[in-house]
Protein backbone atom coordinates (compact mmCIF):
# COMPACT_ATOMS: atom_id res chain seq x y z
CA UNK A 1 0.00 0.00 0.00
CA UNK A 2 1.23 3.45 -0.66
CA UNK A 3 0.69 6.89 0.38
CA UNK A 4 -0.47 9.21 -2.42
CA UNK A 5 -0.25 12.83 -1.83
CA UNK A 6 -3.21 14.78 -3.47
CA UNK A 7 -2.54 18.99 -3.43
CA UNK A 8 -5.41 21.33 -1.58
CA UNK A 9 -5.71 23.44 -4.99
CA UNK A 10 -5.66 23.68 -8.81
CA UNK A 11 -8.05 20.47 -9.88
CA UNK A 12 -8.33 19.57 -6.26
CA UNK A 13 -12.14 21.83 -6.24
CA UNK A 14 -13.79 19.73 -8.75
CA UNK A 15 -12.03 16.47 -9.65
CA UNK A 16 -11.24 15.21 -6.20
CA UNK A 17 -13.84 13.10 -4.94
CA UNK A 18 -12.91 10.87 -8.36
CA UNK A 19 -9.41 10.58 -7.38
CA UNK A 20 -9.99 9.84 -4.03
CA UNK A 21 -12.00 7.40 -4.48
CA UNK A 22 -10.01 5.74 -7.12
CA UNK A 23 -7.10 5.31 -5.32
CA UNK A 24 -8.50 3.98 -1.51
CA UNK A 25 -10.60 1.47 -3.55
CA UNK A 26 -7.32 0.27 -4.73
CA UNK A 27 -6.12 -0.33 -1.77
CA UNK A 28 -3.71 3.08 -0.88
CA UNK A 29 -3.80 6.01 1.63
CA UNK A 30 -4.81 9.07 0.27
CA UNK A 31 -3.30 12.52 2.01
CA UNK A 32 -4.43 16.08 1.23
CA UNK A 33 -2.33 18.82 2.14
CA UNK A 34 -3.12 21.65 4.87
CA UNK A 35 -5.64 23.79 3.88
CA UNK A 36 -4.10 27.20 2.31
CA UNK A 37 -2.46 29.03 4.53
CA UNK A 38 0.40 31.94 4.33
CA UNK A 39 2.98 29.27 5.39
CA UNK A 40 2.19 27.44 2.72
CA UNK A 41 2.01 31.02 -0.07
CA UNK A 42 5.67 31.67 1.43
CA UNK A 43 6.78 28.48 0.89
CA UNK A 44 5.38 28.55 -2.79
CA UNK A 45 6.55 32.24 -3.25
CA UNK A 46 10.27 30.71 -2.70
CA UNK A 47 10.12 27.25 -4.60
CA UNK A 48 8.35 29.03 -7.42
CA UNK A 49 9.78 31.29 -10.30
CA UNK A 50 8.78 34.80 -9.73
CA UNK A 51 6.61 35.09 -12.48
CA UNK A 52 4.47 32.73 -11.52
CA UNK A 53 0.56 33.63 -10.94
CA UNK A 54 -0.76 32.76 -7.34
CA UNK A 55 -2.18 29.99 -8.51
CA UNK A 56 1.14 28.39 -9.64
CA UNK A 57 2.68 29.66 -6.82
CA UNK A 58 0.22 28.21 -3.89
CA UNK A 59 0.67 25.14 -5.86
CA UNK A 60 4.04 24.45 -5.52
CA UNK A 61 3.54 25.05 -1.85
CA UNK A 62 0.51 22.54 -1.07
CA UNK A 63 3.11 20.33 -2.79
CA UNK A 64 6.35 20.82 -0.59
CA UNK A 65 3.79 20.44 2.22
CA UNK A 66 3.07 17.26 1.05
CA UNK A 67 6.94 16.36 1.28
CA UNK A 68 8.36 13.39 4.17
CA UNK A 69 4.22 12.65 4.30
CA UNK A 70 3.99 10.62 1.20
CA UNK A 71 5.33 8.23 -1.32
CA UNK A 72 3.48 9.70 -4.32
CA UNK A 73 2.56 13.33 -5.12
CA UNK A 74 -0.42 13.25 -7.78
CA UNK A 75 0.13 15.60 -10.32
CA UNK A 76 -1.48 14.96 -13.50
CA UNK A 77 -0.30 16.68 -16.94
CA UNK A 78 -3.88 18.50 -17.85
CA UNK A 79 -4.56 18.51 -20.78
CA UNK A 80 -8.30 18.73 -22.04
CA UNK A 81 -10.73 18.25 -19.63
CA UNK A 82 -14.16 19.09 -21.48
CA UNK A 83 -16.71 15.99 -21.98
CA UNK A 84 -19.74 18.04 -23.59
CA UNK A 85 -19.83 20.65 -26.53
CA UNK A 86 -17.32 21.56 -29.43
CA UNK A 87 -13.66 20.45 -28.24
CA UNK A 88 -12.16 22.76 -30.84
CA UNK A 89 -8.51 24.08 -29.65
CA UNK A 90 -9.26 23.90 -26.46
CA UNK A 91 -6.81 22.99 -23.77
CA UNK A 92 -5.54 23.93 -20.51
CA UNK A 93 -3.03 27.06 -19.40
CA UNK A 94 0.33 25.77 -20.48
CA UNK A 95 1.42 26.09 -16.98
CA UNK A 96 -1.01 23.03 -16.11
CA UNK A 97 1.10 21.11 -19.04
CA UNK A 98 4.08 21.66 -17.52
CA UNK A 99 3.62 21.92 -13.83
CA UNK A 100 5.22 18.37 -13.31
CA UNK A 101 8.48 19.89 -14.86
CA UNK A 102 8.35 23.15 -13.31
CA UNK A 103 8.09 21.09 -9.78
CA UNK A 104 10.92 18.98 -10.42
CA UNK A 105 13.75 21.76 -11.42
CA UNK A 106 11.77 23.82 -8.16
CA UNK A 107 11.73 21.55 -5.56
CA UNK A 108 14.48 19.79 -3.51
CA UNK A 109 13.60 16.43 -1.84
CA UNK A 110 10.15 15.33 -4.21
CA UNK A 111 8.44 12.37 -4.18
CA UNK A 112 7.84 10.80 -6.91
CA UNK A 113 5.29 12.54 -8.71
CA UNK A 114 2.66 10.47 -10.86
CA UNK A 115 2.31 13.06 -13.82
CA UNK A 116 -0.10 10.62 -16.42
CA UNK A 117 -1.63 13.11 -19.44
CA UNK A 118 -5.34 13.74 -18.99
CA UNK A 119 -6.53 14.68 -22.71
CA UNK A 120 -10.33 13.49 -22.92
CA UNK A 121 -10.47 14.79 -26.08
CA UNK A 122 -8.85 11.29 -27.28
CA UNK A 123 -12.40 9.58 -26.77
CA UNK A 124 -14.70 7.95 -24.23
CA UNK A 125 -11.87 5.38 -22.96
CA UNK A 126 -9.27 8.20 -22.32
CA UNK A 127 -10.25 8.36 -18.71
CA UNK A 128 -10.01 4.28 -18.21
CA UNK A 129 -6.72 4.60 -20.19
CA UNK A 130 -5.47 7.11 -18.06
CA UNK A 131 -6.70 5.00 -14.85
CA UNK A 132 -5.50 2.40 -16.21
CA UNK A 133 -1.82 3.42 -16.38
CA UNK A 134 -1.69 4.91 -12.81
CA UNK A 135 -3.24 1.62 -11.54
CA UNK A 136 -0.43 -0.51 -13.27
CA UNK A 137 1.74 1.51 -12.19
CA UNK A 138 1.25 0.87 -8.91
CA UNK A 139 1.03 -2.95 -9.51
CA UNK A 140 -2.84 -3.06 -9.54
CA UNK A 141 -4.63 -5.59 -11.81
CA UNK A 142 -6.89 -4.81 -14.16
CA UNK A 143 -10.02 -5.78 -13.04
CA UNK A 144 -9.26 -4.16 -9.75
CA UNK A 145 -8.82 -0.73 -11.82
CA UNK A 146 -12.20 -1.50 -13.60
CA UNK A 147 -14.05 -1.48 -10.18
CA UNK A 148 -12.15 1.23 -8.77
CA UNK A 149 -13.09 3.52 -12.13
CA UNK A 150 -16.39 2.60 -11.19
CA UNK A 151 -16.33 3.61 -7.95
CA UNK A 152 -15.04 6.91 -7.98
CA UNK A 153 -17.26 7.81 -11.12
CA UNK A 154 -20.03 7.18 -8.62
CA UNK A 155 -18.72 9.02 -5.85
CA UNK A 156 -18.00 11.89 -8.36
CA UNK A 157 -21.40 11.82 -9.29
CA UNK A 158 -23.14 12.16 -5.98
CA UNK A 159 -20.38 14.85 -5.46
CA UNK A 160 -22.07 16.64 -8.76
CA UNK A 161 -25.08 16.58 -7.89
CA UNK A 162 -24.47 18.55 -4.68
CA UNK A 163 -23.01 21.09 -6.45
CA UNK A 164 -25.83 21.44 -8.87
CA UNK A 165 -28.06 21.64 -5.81
CA UNK A 166 -25.96 24.40 -4.86
CA UNK A 167 -23.86 23.29 -2.33
CA UNK A 168 -20.23 25.06 -2.30
CA UNK A 169 -17.07 22.14 -3.22
CA UNK A 170 -15.24 21.94 -0.01
CA UNK A 171 -18.46 21.24 1.71
CA UNK A 172 -19.71 19.07 -1.46
CA UNK A 173 -16.16 16.57 -0.81
CA UNK A 174 -17.18 16.35 3.19
CA UNK A 175 -20.45 15.28 2.50
CA UNK A 176 -20.01 12.63 -0.03
CA UNK A 177 -17.27 11.17 2.14
CA UNK A 178 -19.48 10.53 4.97
CA UNK A 179 -19.68 14.15 6.76
CA UNK A 180 -22.81 16.01 7.47
CA UNK A 181 -24.73 16.87 4.43
CA UNK A 182 -24.74 20.31 4.76
CA UNK A 183 -27.80 22.37 4.22
CA UNK A 184 -28.22 24.89 1.79
CA UNK A 185 -29.85 28.09 2.78
CA UNK A 186 -33.65 28.22 2.10
CA UNK A 187 -34.63 32.11 3.61
CA UNK A 188 -34.96 34.78 1.50
CA UNK A 189 -31.81 36.27 0.72
CA UNK A 190 -31.65 40.62 -0.34
CA UNK A 191 -29.36 39.79 -2.48
CA UNK A 192 -28.36 36.69 -5.07
CA UNK A 193 -25.02 37.34 -6.75
CA UNK A 194 -22.90 35.43 -9.25
CA UNK A 195 -19.36 34.80 -8.00
CA UNK A 196 -17.00 33.22 -11.51
CA UNK A 197 -13.73 32.58 -12.17
CA UNK A 198 -11.39 29.98 -11.86
CA UNK A 199 -12.38 27.18 -9.09
CA UNK A 200 -8.90 27.57 -7.48
CA UNK A 201 -9.25 31.02 -7.04
CA UNK A 202 -12.82 31.18 -5.98
CA UNK A 203 -13.02 28.20 -3.67
CA UNK A 204 -9.44 28.77 -1.64
CA UNK A 205 -10.98 30.65 1.36
CA UNK A 206 -7.12 32.34 1.76
CA UNK A 207 -7.06 33.28 -1.75
CA UNK A 208 -10.53 34.59 -1.92
CA UNK A 209 -9.97 36.15 1.83
CA UNK A 210 -12.98 34.85 2.95
CA UNK A 211 -15.68 36.56 0.24
CA UNK A 212 -17.97 33.73 0.32
CA UNK A 213 -18.28 33.96 4.45
CA UNK A 214 -18.88 38.02 3.51
CA UNK A 215 -21.15 37.78 1.53
CA UNK A 216 -23.11 35.20 3.67
CA UNK A 217 -23.03 37.89 6.27
CA UNK A 218 -24.11 40.27 4.16
CA UNK A 219 -27.55 38.00 3.40
CA UNK A 220 -26.58 37.44 -0.11
CA UNK A 221 -27.09 34.10 -1.49
CA UNK A 222 -24.46 32.89 -3.64
CA UNK A 223 -24.36 31.29 -7.31
CA UNK A 224 -21.07 29.81 -8.65
CA UNK A 225 -20.34 28.19 -12.23
CA UNK A 226 -19.79 24.80 -10.76
CA UNK A 227 -23.76 24.80 -9.75
CA UNK A 228 -24.19 24.74 -13.32
CA UNK A 229 -24.85 21.78 -15.57
CA UNK A 230 -21.60 21.35 -18.55
CA UNK A 231 -24.50 21.33 -20.66
CA UNK A 232 -26.51 24.73 -19.53
CA UNK A 233 -22.58 26.07 -20.00
CA UNK A 234 -22.30 24.88 -23.36
CA UNK A 235 -25.16 25.87 -24.53
CA UNK A 236 -23.98 29.88 -23.66
CA UNK A 237 -20.75 28.84 -25.49
CA UNK A 238 -23.03 28.66 -28.67
CA UNK A 239 -23.88 32.56 -28.01
CA UNK A 240 -20.14 32.95 -28.90
CA UNK A 241 -18.52 34.05 -32.70
CA UNK A 242 -15.79 32.22 -30.99
CA UNK A 243 -14.36 30.45 -27.83
CA UNK A 244 -11.40 30.66 -25.59
CA UNK A 245 -8.57 28.47 -26.13
CA UNK A 246 -8.72 27.52 -22.43
CA UNK A 247 -10.54 25.70 -20.38
CA UNK A 248 -11.16 26.85 -17.21
CA UNK A 249 -11.51 30.42 -18.79
CA UNK A 250 -14.37 29.28 -21.07
CA UNK A 251 -16.05 27.91 -17.83
CA UNK A 252 -15.66 31.20 -15.81
CA UNK A 253 -16.79 33.34 -19.33
CA UNK A 254 -19.96 30.61 -20.00
CA UNK A 255 -21.27 30.67 -16.46
CA UNK A 256 -21.16 34.47 -16.36
CA UNK A 257 -23.37 35.02 -19.36
CA UNK A 258 -25.66 32.73 -17.94
CA UNK A 259 -26.84 34.07 -14.96
CA UNK A 260 -26.12 37.20 -16.69
CA UNK A 261 -29.87 36.57 -18.45
CA UNK A 262 -31.21 35.10 -15.15
CA UNK A 263 -33.60 37.32 -13.77
CA UNK A 264 -32.68 36.14 -10.15
CA UNK A 265 -29.30 37.19 -10.51
CA UNK A 266 -28.52 41.13 -8.94
CA UNK A 267 -24.82 41.23 -9.95
CA UNK A 268 -21.43 39.09 -10.79
CA UNK A 269 -18.40 39.28 -8.82
CA UNK A 270 -15.47 37.74 -11.01
CA UNK A 271 -12.43 36.59 -8.79
CA UNK A 272 -9.33 36.71 -10.87
CA UNK A 273 -5.85 36.10 -10.56
CA UNK A 274 -2.90 38.98 -10.96
CA UNK A 275 -0.71 38.20 -13.81
CA UNK A 276 -3.09 35.67 -15.32
CA UNK A 277 -2.80 36.62 -19.28
CA UNK A 278 -6.15 34.26 -20.36
CA UNK A 279 -7.55 36.06 -16.99
CA UNK A 280 -7.33 39.59 -17.92
CA UNK A 281 -9.19 38.60 -21.58
CA UNK A 282 -11.85 37.05 -19.77
CA UNK A 283 -12.67 39.80 -17.16
CA UNK A 284 -12.97 42.05 -20.35
CA UNK A 285 -15.37 39.94 -21.80
CA UNK A 286 -17.37 40.13 -19.00
CA UNK A 287 -17.70 43.26 -18.70
CA UNK A 288 -18.40 44.38 -21.88
CA UNK A 289 -20.89 41.40 -21.95
CA UNK A 290 -22.46 42.93 -19.06
CA UNK A 291 -23.23 46.61 -20.26
CA UNK A 292 -25.00 44.52 -23.58
CA UNK A 293 -26.91 42.75 -21.22
CA UNK A 294 -28.69 46.13 -19.76
CA UNK A 295 -26.07 47.02 -17.39
CA UNK A 296 -26.19 44.66 -14.82
CA UNK A 297 -23.93 45.35 -11.88
CA UNK A 298 -20.48 43.40 -12.71
CA UNK A 299 -17.28 43.88 -10.63
CA UNK A 300 -13.91 41.90 -10.85
CA UNK A 301 -11.85 41.38 -7.80
CA UNK A 302 -8.17 40.88 -8.30
CA UNK A 303 -6.07 38.75 -6.07
CA UNK A 304 -2.64 38.01 -5.13
CA UNK A 305 0.16 36.91 -2.55
CA UNK A 306 -0.69 40.38 -1.16
CA UNK A 307 -4.57 40.83 -1.40
CA UNK A 308 -5.71 41.34 2.43
CA UNK A 309 -9.25 40.98 3.98
CA UNK A 310 -10.14 44.92 4.49
CA UNK A 311 -9.92 45.77 1.09
CA UNK A 312 -12.13 42.92 -0.17
CA UNK A 313 -14.64 43.46 2.41
CA UNK A 314 -14.81 47.55 1.75
CA UNK A 315 -15.20 47.05 -2.10
CA UNK A 316 -17.74 44.21 -1.73
CA UNK A 317 -19.79 46.18 1.11
CA UNK A 318 -19.84 49.12 -1.61
CA UNK A 319 -20.74 46.61 -4.79
CA UNK A 320 -24.15 45.48 -2.57
CA UNK A 321 -24.65 49.16 -1.26
CA UNK A 322 -24.88 49.76 -4.91
CA UNK A 323 -27.15 46.87 -5.48
CA UNK A 324 -29.68 48.36 -3.24
CA UNK A 325 -29.42 51.91 -4.54
CA UNK A 326 -30.21 50.21 -7.64
CA UNK A 327 -32.97 48.24 -6.27
CA UNK A 328 -34.39 51.18 -4.87
CA UNK A 329 -34.25 53.83 -7.63
CA UNK A 330 -36.21 51.49 -9.89
CA UNK A 331 -38.68 50.91 -7.45
CA UNK A 332 -39.81 54.32 -7.41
Amino acid sequence: MATIGIPRTLAYFIYFPFWREFFASLGHNVVVSSPTSKAILDKGVKEAVNDACIPIKLYHGHVADLIGKVDYVFTPRLVSLRKFGEFGTETLCPKFLGLPDMLRASIDDLPPLIDTRVDLRQGRQELFRVCRDIGEMLGAARSDIRRAVAQAKRRQERFQRLLYQGVLPEQAIEAVFGGTLPSVNQGTPEFSVAVVGYPYVVYDPFVNVGLFGLLERENARVYTQEMLPARKMAAEARKLPKNMFWYFSNRALHGALYFMAQKYIDGIIHVTAFACGPDSMVDRMMELQAKQQGGIPFMSIMVDEHTGEAGIRTRVEAFLDMLRYRRQKHEN
